[in-house]
């Protein structure tokens, strides 16, 4: 810290208001460099927090936090907020094992108002906190939301700001506009938020009035009804120009330089003494200060180590024989199906990079859907494609599917249609953490009648179950597949139709049998050479389908084995364990069962063979089960 002259006296927001309005922006440089210091060698997300330095001091060099409620959407602009609010010094165990969360958590520190790792969420939550501090009287608090990376594209932020308008609260909205989530803003609220900032004949108004404002409030209330009438005709004047925010009685202000530190503090300070709810648009860049972050904001939205220096990413270059990533299987599997059945499209909500829906997209780019930060929407969507004749892959992560569960429901299974949901990273996914882990598909799904639940083993199994998804009359299809890499480099096999609830024998074996579902069911096999060698000696299955069972293999297996595993990437409770069970009781057999899967707790962030072996299914956890089931 020797080369900060200021940050490593900064331990807290009330040290910061130690210092000078000239100072401010020394600080800020220091504070982008810190985070681009730490991030390079301990990764993260990246680009985000860099663009909003400058707002995160201004923010807590003017409110009083944490008695004044910060609440950040998404919460990876939040690195900086962590840097300032006591966690300095240990930021560098950002998103590892035992560590610094990588999003905002109220378990970590009180300065972090709300947990926040799914987007569009702040708006609510910081509305709850402001009528919250009406009813107990305390009328000098604020509350602020900080929205940005496209989270203003999510339904939630619309319905939560439906509802301030109507609130006397003292909540404050600030839209960090940067044009970006992960991938660039689309959709009509990024070309309307575009109108707002170029207009100049709007902006030229809301200027002239700003500048009286600023002066003639300091002559006290009695100036209240002189100021309504002036902004009562700046509204006739640019009624044209005036925008869907006032519309929902949100007092707009903006749009302003999210990079003037000492803009952003005297704005703010006005703004604490306007009663009521109101939206600040504030102006940034995304990776601010870093060039090569600044010049490709996708990539550097979580680019891993890096050089600090010289912007080179220090990857280790696959071998073309390695065995690609289960999401890129899927990309290039789709645009295979979709050259040839005219009928297949492809939705993501926002996440076309993460995902690979941005290989059909720049592919066959009429037929693949961005639809911005909004999964309920992405789901009804493809239910209206569906009924029409269209066969939509939806491709959703699975933690982010749970925003959507009743348009699965109501709109998809309920009608019987033909949607194939692809749900990435399924099961525990690493240092994201428990915001992000995908532990919950299993269960969810094989709940709801009619849907086809389904997780492969392989790169060949992913792509016949997506061949078989796309055959017709199929119905809901629910593929769930896991993130990183699989284990088939020669996954480029020709597809062909699976029988739907249909497992299959993967290894003979007498002492114990072990019932995999999904690509987890690969650690049985190095299991299984480590058993070999203490004379203990397991049969694999692997059932491909959560839904429907294969009943046959299952009659096959309890008429063998007394002695049964079940193992799953997944929730325990009313997973893919909970149903063999089921089936065992409703058969009438008898047998000794244990379950490995995740238990029922949230699980924090860490690498994911870490996590694994937190939840005893690692190799080693595998082999310590088969021989106490054993015993």
């Amino acid at each position: 810290m020797s080369q900060y002259k200021y940050l490593h006296k900064i331990n807290s927001p009330e040290d910061l208001k130690n210092y000078k309005d000239e100072e401010l922006i020394a600080i800020s440089q220091e504070l982008r460099q810190y985070i681009i210091d730490i991030v390079s060698e301990s990764p993260g997300h990246f680009a985000s927090s860099l663009g909003v330095v400058e707002l995160t001091i201004a923010l807590h060099y003017v409110f009083k936090t944490p008695y004044d409620k910060i609440v950040w959407d998404v919460g990876h602009q939040a690195y900086g907020h962590k840097i300032l609010t006591g966690r300095r010094d240990i930021f560098h165990t950002n998103r590892k094992l035992n560590g610094i969360s990588g999003f905002p958590s109220i378990f970590e520190s009180e300065y972090d108002a709300f947990g926040v790792g799914h987007s569009s969420t702040s708006i609510s939550a910081a509305l709850g906190m402001a009528v919250s501090s009406c009813l107990k009287s305390e009328d000098n608090k604020h509350v602020i939301a900080v929205i940005g990376d496209g989270a203003m594209t999510g339904g939630l932020a619309f319905e939560g700001m439906n509802n301030a308008g109507v609130e006397n609260s003292n909540l404050l909205i600030i839209l960090n506009d940067n044009n970006m989530s992960i991938d660039p803003n689309v959709g009509g609220l990024n070309q309307y938020l575009l109108d707002i900032t170029t207009s100049k004949s709007y902006n030229k108004v809301k200027k002239e009035v700003w500048d009286i404002l600023g002066k003639i409030r300091k002559f006290g209330p009695n100036t209240r009804s002189f100021i309504q009438k002036i902004e009562n005709g700046v509204k006739s004047v640019i009624m044209k120009q005036s925008n869907i925010f006032e519309a929902m009685n949100l007092r707009y202000f903006g749009p302003v330089n999210g990079h003037d530190v000492n803009q952003l503090v005297k704005i703010l300070e006005d703004l604490k003494d306007i009663k009521g709810p109101k939206l600040l648009h504030v102006l940034t860049k995304k990776g601010k200060g870093f060039e090569f972050a600044e010049n490709d904001q996708t990539t550097w939205h979580a680019p891993g180590k890096f050089n600090k220096n010289t912007g080179e990413r220090k990857i280790v270059k696959s071998d073309e024989l390695e065995s690609p990533k289960f999401q890129d299987v899927f990309g290039h599997t789709l645009v295979e199906l979709a050259k040839k059945n005219k009928k297949i499209v492809g939705i993501t909500p926002a996440m076309p990079s993460g995902s690979s829906m941005k290989i059909m997209m720049e592919a066959i780019p009429e037929r693949a859907f961005d639809v911005g930060i909004a999964e309920q929407h992405a789901v009804t969507f493809s239910a209206g494609l569906a009924v029409d004749g269209m066969l939509p892959f939806c491709n959703i992560y699975s933690t982010f599917m749970q925003r959507a569960y009743d348009q699965v429901i109501h709109d998809v299974a309920l009608q019987k249609l033909n949607v194939v949901f692809c749900l990435d990273r399924g099961g525990l996914v690493g240092d994201d953490g428990a915001t992000h882990h995908g532990v919950f598909d299993i269960a969810y799904m094989r709940i709801i009648p009619n849907m086809i639940v389904a997780a492969p083993m392989d790169e060949p199994d992913l792509r016949n179950m997506m061949y078989t998804a796309q055959l017709p009359n199929k119905g809901p299809f629910s593929i769930r597949y896991p993130r990183g890499k699989g284990v088939t480099p020669n996954w480029k096999t020709k597809m062909e139709e699976l029988k739907i609830g249909k497992g299959r024998k993967i290894k003979d074996g007498k002492d114990v049998a072990i019932i995999s579902i999904g690509a987890i069911g690969n650690l049985v096999k190095e299991a299984n050479e480590i058993l070999l060698k203490e004379n203990i000696d397991i049969a694999h299955y692997d059932m491909r389908f959560i839904k429907p069972l294969d009943e046959d293999l299952l009659h096959k297996i309890f008429n063998e084995f007394d002695k049964i595993i079940t193992l799953e990437d997944g929730v325990i409770q009313g997973g893919f364990g909970s149903a063999v069970i089921e089936f065992m009781f409703e058969n009438k057999y008898s047998a000794n069962i244990k379950r490995l899967g995740i238990p029922d707790k949230f699980i924090e962030h860490g690498t994911q063979q870490e996590l694994y072996h937190i939840c005893g299914y690692d190799v080693e956890g595998i082999c310590k089960s088969v021989k106490e089931i054993l015993k």
